[in-house]
């Protein structure tokens, strides 16, 4: 009982500077003469407080808790194996998964799902921002004073003289008013202040969450590099804009050759800028979702350790590759559907299925020589399929139709027969079902705007389905994914110490407050 005493203490202090959770419970039940139990409850004052003592006097490093959250194992291990006590003698750490550095805190998952959410806003601004051809109004970069927009009339006067030197004005908007460019100069305007929202709102909490040691090491590499994917899209979406400020749409073209008059921003950048924006929205949603799950199967070790066996049946293997499939194949799709919109050519061929007389155009459309630019024609099929409108749309269909039969497929032949074999977790199954809902949807969305030439609620519609849809096959691959080793092992350990036997029900319990 001696050597018990002893290490309770120890334990006790390595276990509250290991957690970020508000109490940290040790329980050590010896079932002797005295029927004799000790608790040791740690308030979170001792927290805050804990491991800086602890590091000023040289007994751990700056990595305080991983190094404090394995001595508290060591401890476990060591008075649980002890000779000097009965074999009945247990110790149980409570909630050891999720107090350990290794899980990330729960808050820190759903700031990311939130985090996630305003890029899901500011795809759609961005969307708006397109169709009311509103991207060029604004013609200078300022990432810092530029959140200021123009207040007094003078102003706008030398804001609405900026952009009339730009290729826009002077081709398509020569008879614009100041009233009307302030509509379009608002709505790009928003579209950049939201982008900054959303650095800030991410970089501040991200510092805060990783300095107060809430994020396990995994995560907090996470939120630096989508910090700078963040960083990185605002460059991506100033060069995107200043395709469409070039003078070449003034130039004459070469004589029957393509030469686009139109002033528009290129639309390699254009896919550019939302592959990266849908990037940063998967990477957010991954990371969240996965925290929250972890946090999930933390409270109920037993079930999830039930579903893990579940998802690692060997059966499941080539049902998983085809739900990454899936989301390579809807992520392409969503990709396409950037060319279609940074060539108008959702503007041509409003009928469905056929593309006039026939389902495919004629050859001499899909693959023009007007559209290269070779001498030799050498760049003939690279450049229909990346700038000729006509052949952008038949891709776009082609695939958005491969991924509608896809999802079809693997729904009904695959999901619905391993569910009623019972090989298939119901949250899977769940999800399976919420594919099918959201493909049908965006399938009704996007030959309904194509039907409608294009009508701007429709096309705002269209682009929000295309990232649902995609936000659900992400939601499908990762219930379908088993966690690393690690969180395996800890959910095990405290699996294995919440099922020891209760030693008595005549045990007293003795309750010490460790204050600092």
């Amino acid at each position: 009982m001696q050597r018990l005493c002893e290490h309770l203490p120890k334990i006790a202090r390595y276990a509250v500077s290991a957690t970020t959770a508000k109490t940290w419970t040790i329980e050590c039940s010896v079932r002797q003469k005295s029927a004799l139990s000790t608790s040791a409850i740690i308030r979170p004052s001792a927290q805050r407080i804990l491991p800086n003592r602890l590091i000023a006097n040289g007994l751990v490093g700056r990595n305080w808790k991983a190094q404090l959250a394995e001595r508290a194992f060591s401890c476990y291990s060591m008075v649980s194996q002890s000779t000097d006590f009965p074999a009945s003698s247990t110790i149980s750490i409570e909630s050891t998964a999720k107090r350990s550095k290794i899980m990330t805190s729960r808050s820190v998952g759903l700031w990311m799902v939130g985090s996630a959410a305003l890029v899901f806003g500011i795809v759609v601004i961005g969307g708006l921002t397109r169709l009311t051809e509103s991207g060029l109004s604004i013609t200078e970069w300022k990432p810092v004073t530029g959140m200021i927009p123009p207040i007094t009339q003078s102003e706008w006067e030398e804001e609405f003289e900026k952009y009339k030197k730009s290729p826009e004005y002077k081709l398509l908007n020569s008879q614009m008013t100041v009233d009307e460019f302030k509509f379009i100069f608002f709505m790009e305007w928003s579209h950049r202040l939201w982008g900054r929202m959303i650095g800030l709102t991410f970089v501040i909490p991200g510092a805060y969450f990783i300095l107060r040691g809430r994020t396990s090491p995994r995560v907090t590499r996470r939120i630096f590099g989508i910090a700078c994917l963040i960083g990185f899209q605002g460059f991506i979406g100033w060069w995107m804009v200043k395709s469409g400020l070039s003078d070449h749409f003034l130039e004459d073209g070469v004589e029957g050759k393509h030469n686009d008059n139109h002033p528009r921003v290129s639309q390699y950048r254009l896919a550019t800028h939302l592959g990266l924006a849908f990037m940063v929205y998967l990477a957010m949603l991954w990371t969240g979702l996965e925290v929250l799950r972890e946090n999930k199967w933390a409270k109920n070790p037993p079930g999830a350790l039930q579903t893990f066996s579940q998802l690692s049946n060997p059966t499941l293997k080539r049902y998983k590759l085809f739900a990454t499939g899936l989301l390579a194949l809807v992520f392409t799709t969503a990709m396409s559907g950037a060319f279609v919109a940074g060539l108008d050519a959702g503007l041509i061929y409003n009928e469905f299925p056929y593309m006039g007389e026939t389902i495919i155009p004629p050859t001499k459309e899909i693959f023009s020589t007007f559209y290269s630019r070779a001498k030799d024609d050498a760049d003939l099929i690279w450049r229909n399929m990346l700038e000729n409108p006509v052949t952008v749309q038949l891709e776009h269909r082609i695939l958005a139709t491969t991924s509608f039969f896809s999802i079809l497929a693997f729904h009904f032949f695959y999901s619905v027969p391993l569910y009623k074999s019972g090989l298939l977790p119901r949250t899977v199954f769940r999800a399976s079902h919420g594919v099918i809902g959201f493909a049908f949807l965006q399938v009704t969305l996007g030959i309904t705007t194509l039907l409608y030439l294009v009508p701007i609620p429709l096309a705002a519609a269209h682009q929000m389905g295309s990232l649902a849809l995609l936000t659900e096959v992400l939601v499908l691959c990762g219930r379908l994914r088993v966690p690393r080793a690690s969180v395996v092992e800890i959910l095990k350990r405290s699996n294995k110490a919440a099922a020891a036997p209760s030693l008595s029900s005549t045990t007293a319990k003795t309750t010490k407050v460790l204050e600092p």
